[in-house]
């Protein structure tokens, strides 16, 4: 998969991406991943990227020439492209899978009052990672890149992302435990050590449930 990230700030991912699964998928070549600012595409004399909204109000406005001009360059009839802002549809787990099937990802890194209303008609969707307003899309982006390269086959063992929250019937994940078996009077589960697999899946369920019951019944519904 090639992802191409369209920002402002590249600097911001340099630590991101150079560790742990992304920098090992980038090694095996899962993914290819393009940090590109778009600022270098302006037309601007002063090299301006942003303009004041029409009617008046706050803050400044991504214009469209420099993010057209770019999305153009690279895009091709694989591309779909991605729109990050709090405006978008929640960024589910779902979502990350629909997305690891594709094969070139472009994703659009929003700053300072927002986009012109414009650039939306070249997007192929618009996604939020939650129901807050951050500073600019970079982070929103190092979220996607994060749940959908894991998704990529071969980047993890398949088992490792099946089980994961949200996975097994929209449930959170079971509780686990690793050795020693009591630390500090905390003893982990007998069910756990009696070699009862079928006992084992069933507490697994259980807990599951409980804990989606408690901290998230909304997926329940």
């Amino acid at each position: 998969m090639k992802i191409d990230i369209l920002t402002l700030f590249p600097d911001m991912f340099d630590g991101v991406f150079s560790e742990s699964i992304i920098k090992r998928a980038i090694e095996e070549n899962k993914i290819e991943l393009n940090i590109i600012n778009f600022r270098d595409y302006t037309n601007d004399p002063h090299n301006k990227v942003d303009d004041t909204p029409y009617g008046g109000g706050a803050g400044m406005v991504l214009t469209c020439q420099p993010i057209f001009d770019c999305i153009e360059s690279i895009r091709d009839d694989d591309s779909f492209i991605i729109m990050l802002t709090p405006d978008g549809v929640p960024f589910k787990q779902s979502i990350a899978y629909d997305l690891s099937s594709k094969k070139h990802l472009i994703l659009l890194c929003g700053h300072y009052e927002g986009f012109d209303e414009r650039i939306k008609s070249i997007c192929d969707m618009e996604l939020s990672i939650g129901d807050y307003v951050l500073t600019g899309g970079e982070v929103p982006a190092m979220v996607v890149v994060d749940a959908v390269t894991r998704l990529i086959p071969g980047v993890i063992k398949e088992e490792s992302h099946l089980e994961d929250s949200f996975n097994d019937k929209h449930l959170l994940d079971y509780p686990t435990y690793t050795k020693p078996y009591d630390f500090r009077g905390m003893k982990v589960p007998d069910v756990l050590i009696s070699g009862d697999h079928k006992k084992i899946d069933e507490y697994r369920y259980e807990e599951s449930l409980k804990k989606t019951k408690e901290r998230r019944p909304d997926l329940l519904d």
